[in-house]
């Protein structure tokens, strides 16, 4: 499954490491960070709760930007 969030990021710099954070957290197949559109793409594996991974991600991604939002 895949989902679109809506993300703030500050640079595109903190976008790649959040990218890199969110592919390492368990639950997530792939994501991809877009800067420009301030979007985040997630795909889940099969059978995982996105809610309960995106509050994981969530956590990955304020370690890397502490004021980080992501639109669940």
């Amino acid at each position: 499954m895949k989902k679109i969030y809506k993300i703030e990021v500050d640079c595109a710099n903190c976008a790649n490491l959040m990218e890199d954070a969110t592919k390492k957290v368990a639950g997530v197949v792939s994501a991809t960070v877009n800067f420009m559109t301030q979007k985040m793409t997630v795909e889940f594996e099969d059978g995982q709760d996105a809610k309960a991974v995106m509050k994981n991600v969530l956590k990955a991604c304020r370690k890397i930007e502490p004021d980080c939002e992501i639109e669940l």
